[in-house]
């Protein structure tokens, strides 16, 4: 067996936390053969519910699980972490303006960015699902200067496989059987599912589909995935979120040859300019994701990933202060 690693989740109490810690606790992060030490953070008001949750995982007695800590404290909650789930953010309020929404988050992620640079290990790496995650991320990455940039992720991974749950019902081909469909840009409703260089089964997805139909329907589907679960279900997404957020972590440390849409700090590829946070079609090698390149970008895609990078731009802009 590995020596332990040590993973924090942020929000330890919430819906999206209770399916996520079953998954980690399960060694799916790290693998069967490394033991996990778990940080719960919580507000000071939620830390019984963050001790219910501890309790369940206790009794759910697994073999690869071999501590629980619950606390309120962002030090604490962050010391010597090899990964963290920064879950935790303020959902957006009854008419509340998103810059308001970004400048009340930056409260929380600049802190917690903080922490993680005074006391995380020297390996941590951080993925940021809680929204408006792209800019939270921005905010924590900021707020972190000794640790790498690239250790600093937004989730995209939830949108790609959305992406590609709606091509399969569209084909009645199996998920599994896609490759390289990316999601571009944003965490929001201006996101870009792309099916450009997408394959299943060895054929292009862009010949079994009608295109009216990847336009108008798929990518608005897929932006607004979300908002269509909430009136059917009548919550927020929760579970698929977890799932993504594992497929991510996984990936990430373990590494895939397989496309997936990461959002990482752009460095200039496909002329995106630094200083954002976006969703990129990536590989992950070593430990860390590597962006697909010498893909042609066509006027299509183009106005679709430079509306996603003045989206961000803005929201860049709106949280200056913070950063």
């Amino acid at each position: 067996m590995n020596s332990p690693k040590k993973i924090t989740v942020t929000g330890a109490a919430g819906q999206i936390a209770y399916s996520l810690l079953w998954r980690i606790a399960n060694g799916e992060v790290y693998g069967a053969d490394t033991p996990v030490e778990l940080n719960l953070l919580e507000i000071p008001d939620a830390l019984g519910g963050a001790e219910g949750v501890a309790m369940e995982l206790a009794d759910s007695a697994f073999p690869l699980l071999h501590n629980i800590n619950i606390t309120a404290d962002l030090n604490e909650a962050f010391d010597g972490a090899n990964a963290a789930f920064l879950v935790g953010a303020k959902p957006r309020g009854k008419g509340e303006e998103r810059a308001a929404l970004l400048s009340n988050n930056g409260k929380i992620f600049g802190p917690q960015g903080k922490a993680i640079n005074d006391h995380a290990a020297q390996d941590i790496r951080v993925l940021v699902v809680g929204n408006p995650a792209n800019t939270n991320a921005l905010i924590a990455m900021s707020n972190a200067p000794d640790v790498p940039q690239s250790r600093f992720n937004a989730m995209m991974r939830l949108d790609h496989n959305r992406a590609i749950s709606q091509l399969a019902t569209k084909t009645g081909r199996l998920s599994s059987e896609f490759q390289d469909v990316v999601v571009w840009g944003n965490h929001s409703a201006a996101q870009f599912p792309d099916i450009t260089y997408a394959t299943v089964g060895g054929e292009k997805v862009a010949d079994l589909v009608d295109h009216d139909w990847y336009v108008n329907e798929f990518i608005p589907r897929v932006a607004k995935r979300g908002a269509e679960i909430i009136e059917v279900r009548g919550k927020s997404s929760a579970a698929s979120a977890a799932s993504s957020a594992v497929d991510h972590m996984r990936d990430w440390i373990q590494g895939t040859e397989t496309w997936a849409s990461a959002a990482i700090p752009s460095t200039g590829a496909y002329g995106i300019p630094e200083g954002i946070i976006l969703g990129l079609p990536t590989v992950s090698r070593n430990g860390e994701w590597e962006v697909v390149e010498g893909l042609e970008i066509n006027d299509f895609q183009r106005a679709r990933i430079d509306a996603n990078v003045e989206e961000l731009q803005g929201e860049r802009e709106a949280v200056k202060d913070l950063l």
